[in-house]
């Protein structure tokens, strides 16, 4: 008779303990009882110097950077009990997501705290459904710019005792300089405290490193205003003429049809407006923009910066060259040609690299790449769209209509097995 297999017993769960500025005294009973009976205690050095002598297991300070030591310290503790250790809710901005990306949630035992987020709202009197929150911890300032409009309240979390004047700076660069700023310290402790002013006098000194900033936005009268649609008025960026208009713009994006998550290859960059404004849709939309002449890449990064959007990817280099290294990274959900389309094999190269079910759109100016459309159109269908914008000027003393150049717009999906798109006769060189 054959022996019976071993009895695989698992390691026990980790325990993900949420812990704010009032330290011991705030956590539940259960919170503690997994910080008693940890053999093994992660942290940072705060938190871990907020414990008593009672948590005698051995604690172990985060390194920095954070992220990729993860692995390696789960796994050299992950027979003994582990008790990790987070600001807060450990599932908001927090360690919690890197743990569960790491074991998977069937791991973990999550022991929430109250966020700064639901003190700050809290104190406030402020719904937590209708406050936006932008973390700027590890992360540049200026994404906050994305979320300004007239009268939303924002929470910004502070990277840092300087985050504040930042901010200030920021929503005065931006038209925002009447917006009325709190700061609100070490919430949820007996040091908790906060001040006020609007962002363009702020004057404060820098106060404690953990702090939230209470943001009631009200913008300038000159101020540009900026929609939450595509279409943002032209003057908004920075360019040299390579601009998609604003009207082909917002068309141009309602066939790209972003969705939360999804990312797109904006080819022939330009001035970034198309894949800038695909990622202002929403926070989790992403975007490479690919151009070959470097002052216009060095372009399209300052928009995304200003625009609130600084996570845009800028390749700069030609397509379809370019292109090959973007394909081994990410499947792009949509493609948008703005550029070059006559150039050989670039049709070919992004349609191949569209993942099943995205949506490729290209626009063109000239006849030669029309041409070239059109013959994609009859074999592979889609829609074929001719955008014809004119707009009113002053003809002596009456007003008369200045017709722009049409543009001819291609988008088609592709669909689930899709072959590759027909070889075509080339074409002069262009540009649009």
């Amino acid at each position: 008779m054959s022996a019976a297999p071993p009895v695989v017993v698992p390691p026990p769960p980790v325990s993900v303990v949420g812990i704010g500025a009032d330290g011991w005294s705030g956590l539940s009973g259960g919170a503690r009882e997994a910080l008693r009976q940890a053999e093994v205690v992660i942290g940072g050095a705060r938190q871990l110097d907020l414990l008593p002598p009672e948590c005698a297991g051995v604690r172990v300070a985060w390194p920095s950077p954070l992220r990729p030591a993860v692995p390696r310290l789960l796994a050299e503790h992950r027979e003994r009990r582990i008790a990790v250790l987070a600001s807060g809710d450990p599932m908001f901005y927090g360690i919690g997501r890197a743990l569960a990306e790491e074991l998977g949630p069937e791991s973990l035992r999550v022991l929430p705290h109250p966020s700064s987020v639901s003190y700050a709202c809290a104190r406030l009197g402020w719904p937590l459904e209708d406050t936006e929150v932008v973390t700027l911890v590890g992360r540049p300032a200026s994404r906050l710019a994305v979320s300004l409009h007239e009268g939303r309240r924002l929470l910004a979390l502070s990277a840092d005792a300087t985050t504040p004047a930042t901010v200030a700076a920021l929503l005065t660069t931006h038209g925002f300089g009447p917006s009325r700023m709190r700061v609100l310290e070490q919430l949820g402790s007996e040091a908790e405290a906060y001040v006020e002013g609007v962002a363009e006098s702020w004057a404060h000194a820098p106060g404690d490193r953990l702090n939230v900033i209470a943001i009631d936005c009200r913008a300038s009268a000159d101020a540009l205003r900026l929609g939450a649609v595509p279409g943002l008025p032209d003057e908004a960026y920075e360019h040299d003429g390579q601009l998609t208009k604003r009207h082909i713009r917002a068309a141009t994006l309602g066939a790209l049809a972003p969705a939360p998550g999804e990312l797109l290859w904006d080819v022939g960059g330009g001035s970034g407006s198309i894949a800038i404004e695909w990622m202002r849709t929403h926070p989790t939309c992403r975007a490479v923009s690919v151009e070959r002449d470097p002052a216009r890449a060095d372009r399209i990064a300052r928009n995304a910066d200003r625009l609130g959007v600084p996570g845009l990817r800028v390749v700069t280099g030609p397509a379809p060259s370019s292109l090959s290294e973007l394909s081994e990274l990410d499947v792009p959900d949509a493609v948008f040609i703005g550029g070059g389309l006559t150039a050989p094999g670039l049709l070919d190269a992004c349609w191949e690299a569209l993942r099943p079910g995205g949506r490729l759109v290209a626009n063109t100016v000239t006849l030669e790449s029309e041409a070239l459309l059109a013959e994609r159109y009859r074999a592979y269908g889609g829609e074929l769209t001719r955008l014809a914008v004119a707009h009113a000027v002053p003809v002596g003393g009456f007003t008369g209509w200045r017709q722009a150049m049409p543009v001819t717009q291609w988008s088609v999906r592709k669909p689930s097995a899709a072959a590759s798109l027909p070889a075509s006769a080339p074409v002069p060189g262009d540009r649009t």
